[in-house]
């Protein structure tokens, strides 16, 4: 045995094995196999087709699982809506009962599930003793205290019903928490599908539910492959889909479901930059380094898989990186002093080891660690690419392995040029001596989660989630919950009378006459960039008015000039660097400007939609307020600081979403317009709005009084026509990143669908009527909400 003094300066040291008996004699007490856990109850196996589960560190069976069919699905949902009747009636008090005691069960076998975990995953026993089950814990405590609150936290608000809920391969019981705890929280029942790769630590878990004595039907596992995951997103009688996964998969779920009412919400891919300036403490960023891509063997989607550092100090950034990289140890991950262990299967190294030599091809160099990898099992040494370009297939696909790319910069500006340049964003990382370039970089990426000198830190008490591909939606924290939770509003809405769909048409109608026989003809043209633009089609269509009398025409606007008013609104991003007090100076004088022009809206209202005086005065006045209510929510409606288990100040801030499509319905056209474009450019959001295609002529005394009320061009563009049409352009636009849709069924399903693309954030009716009238209906805090997505910046906080 060496000496210690010796040991100390070599950093030499023999292995430290971590006992596994007490999971081998489950596995052995177990042998014939695990079936699902329904209705409080594990299935047998018999005559069941099964799948074998592997240990990616040694490739011994672990154990065979059943797989899922079209029967336990169905019995698994039936379970669940069963159980809902009851589970979402219980107080508050009682949920949080369950919660706390499957918490501390947890902790009661947190070394059990470590190592149960590291043999079904890969990944280091350091790892899942030290990270992943003390998070599974804080989850269940967390979400405790919010089933404690939620019904005085979260008025209005009620549990959206049966969730399916499909979970990844890389954390495999950390994933299931962030999933089942806020949905039980909030008085949701379950059906999980874990990963079919490691399924086991889901199977341990249900006996905790069971041995805690949960209800029956409140949690239902069933495992299976992706076809038995699209069974569960499918099925009927599912609320509320849940996913975290590639981004592929989550496309095909995003077209699976649309048009069926379903929630969604998807954690899906990401390609991270890892930013390092000239004075940041160059240790603590290699450090950080081995935090963010070498950390779980690079199976993150957060992981900080591109390195971007400046100029100045990457020669010397590089050699550290090379020398701390050469004292990393790989192998056996049931060894405690294992820094990297196994990816999760044969078929996950075939793929990292394609993309990394696809990398060499493309002219990276590669360097990696000198290690000795096992014989057996999917081992990768890690490794980082220099002489990349942000092209590189690298530099743009995710490798999900222990590889990572790095690349230079210049300036901050070059930096974030370089950060953004992706179609991901979920996670950055920060790294400078200066705290204000610091905050200044973290609210220019383009990610959902930020951290400054760290990384990776990840907490119960704030939400995760990303921008663009990556996905919508939070988990984690207050914004989380909202994900299992439905405005009771907008649940009780009916569904609208059908009606024959208005197409305009650019044809004359020689049956129709104009209203007043002389008058000077009124025709409104587009408002794109602050300017009257004629549609590019150069055509327009009759606008008929009470009595089918044509009162005037309007444009008939094509995917150019969306195209047009999404590039206008491209131009006009400093409206959301603007102080929320100068956004709410700016609509107080919209408001005042409107007011001024009363009489003249009133009286078109009347022309256009023929309803009496007394109704057009009163929609004319809840406009107004809803602007005036609006100006005074833009400075106040606030991010929130939360509260994490280590020493962070810890920011959810709110953010526009950028550039919004908004289609609007025909019903009150002057107050549904203002109910839906108002929250969103209070919120700092540029619009494209496609108004009443029935009564489009009050857009143009609208963009009358926008021109005269300081809103910058861009901020609000209009263009008239048939909108469906026009709805799905902009939901088919890859740079429009929201889209609200008040219409019909079949136009949100099309909207839902043609979303997939670059997988906007949809808010759609689906043919449900609201009352515009009503505030509970048409204005509010949930629009806000809706108009943002949060944030979450981590920034470090004493010692």
């Amino acid at each position: 045995m060496g000496q210690i003094k010796d040991i100390l300066r070599t950093m030499e040291y023999g292995p430290a094995p971590e006992s596994n008996s007490d999971v081998q004699a489950w596995l052995e007490a177990n042998r014939k196999g695990f079936g699902h856990f329904i209705d409080g109850r594990f299935t047998g196996v018999e005559g069941r087709e099964t799948f074998a589960v592997i240990n990616p560190a040694n490739d011994a069976v672990l154990a065979k699982v059943a797989h899922g069919r079209k029967e336990d699905v169905d019995t698994a949902v039936k379970a669940a809506r069963t159980a809902f009747g009851t589970w979402s009636k219980l107080a508050g008090h009682e949920r949080a009962k369950y919660l706390y005691a499957i918490a501390r069960h947890i902790q009661k076998r947190e070394r059990f599930f470590a190592v149960l975990e590291t043999m079904d995953n890969g990944k280091p026993i350091r790892e899942t003793r030290d990270i992943d089950i003390p998070l599974v814990a804080r989850h269940f405590y967390h979400h405790a205290g919010w089933a404690e609150m939620v019904e005085t936290e979260f008025e209005g608000f009620s549990p959206v019903g049966v969730c399916g809920q499909i979970i990844p391969w890389n954390f495999p019981l950390l994933m299931l928490a962030w999933k089942i705890a806020p949905a039980l929280a909030a008085g949701n029942t379950v059906v999980l599908k874990p990963a079919e790769l490691t399924p086991l630590t889901a199977i341990a878990f249900a006996e905790v539910c069971r041995e805690i004595g949960l209800p029956a039907g409140v949690v239902n596992i069933v495992h299976g492959d992706g076809e038995t995951g699209a069974l569960i997103c499918g099925h009927d009688d599912v609320d509320k889909v849940a996913f975290t996964g590639s981004t592929e998969v989550g496309r095909i779920i995003r077209e699976q479901i649309a048009g069926s009412e379903k929630k969604l919400s998807l954690e899906l891919g990401g390609k991270s930059p890892f930013i390092v300036f000239e004075d940041a403490d160059m240790d603590g960023a290699v450090e950080g380094v081995v935090d963010a891509i070498w950390f779980n063997q690079g199976e993150v989607c957060c992981a900080g898989s591109r390195i971007l550092v400046q100029e100045g100090i990457a020669p010397r950034f590089y050699d550290k990186l090379r020398k701390r990289m050469e004292t990393l140890r790989v192998g056996d991950p049931l060894d405690k002093t294992m820094d990297v262990g196994a990816l999760v299967s044969a078929g996950q190294l075939k793929r990292v080891s394609a993309l990394v030599e696809q990398g060499k091809v493309e002219g990276g160099t590669l360097w990696q660690a000198p290690v000795a990898l096992p014989v057996k099992g999917s081992f990768f040494a890690p490794g980082f690419f220099t002489d990349v370009e942000p092209a590189s297939t690298v530099c743009e696909v995710e490798i999900f392995g222990p590889v990572a790319t790095a690349t230079t910069f210049r300036t901050p500006d070059e930096a974030i040029a370089l950060a953004n340049n992706t179609k991901y964003g979920l996670a950055a990382s920060v790294w400078s001596e200066n705290i204000n370039l610091a905050l200044d970089m973290a609210a220019r990426v383009k990610a959902g989660v930020v951290w400054i000198n760290s990384t990776n830190l990840l907490d119960a008490g704030a939400g995760f989630g990303g921008y663009r591909e990556s996905g919508f939606g939070r988990e984690g924290g207050r914004e989380g919950l909202y994900e299992y939770l439905t405005a009771n509003w907008e649940k009780r809405l009916p569904l609208a009378k059908i009606g024959p769909a208005f197409k305009p048409s650019a044809v004359p109608d020689g049956d129709a006459r104009m209203a007043t026989s002389g008058a000077i003809d009124r025709t409104t043209k587009n408002y794109i960039g602050g300017k009257q633009v004629r549609p590019d089609g150069g055509y327009s269509y009759s606008v008929t008015g009470k009595n089918g009398q044509i009162i005037g025409h309007a444009g008939l606007g094509n995917r150019k000039d969306i195209r047009n008013a999404v590039e206008a609104a491209s131009r006009a991003g400093a409206w959301g660097g603007a102080t929320a007090h100068n956004r709410a100076q700016v609509l107080y004088y919209v408001g005042e400007n409107l007011d001024a022009r009363r009489a003249e809206f009133e009286a078109l209202l009347v022309e256009s939609t023929g309803v009496t005086a007394k109704a057009a005065s009163e929609e004319f006045a809840v406009a107004l307020r809803r602007i005036f209510y609006y100006a005074a929510q833009a400075d106040k409606y606030d991010g929130a600081v939360h509260s994490t288990k280590s020493r962070h100040v810890t920011l959810a801030m709110n953010e526009p979403w950028g550039i919004m499509g908004i289609a609007c319905p025909d019903d009150m056209p002057l107050l549904s317009f203002v109910s839906l474009v108002l929250p969103a450019i209070a919120m700092g959001n540029r619009v494209v709005v496609v108004p009443s295609a029935r009564h489009p002529l009050l857009a143009s005394s609208l963009y009358q009084v926008l021109d005269t009320s300081d809103v910058p061009g861009g901020v609000v563009n209009i263009v008239t026509g048939e909108r469906d049409v026009l709805a799905r352009t902009l939901a088919d636009h890859d740079e429009v990143d929201s889209i609200w849709y008040v219409g019909s069924k079949e136009g949100s399903t099309m909207v839902e669908r043609a979303s997939c693309g670059n997988l906007k954030a949809t808010w759609v009716n689906n043919g449900r009527q609201r009352d515009w009238l009503n505030n509970s209906q048409g204005q509010g805090r949930d629009y806000l909400r809706r108009a943002v997505q949060v944030k979450n910046i981590w920034v470090p906080y004493g010692e």
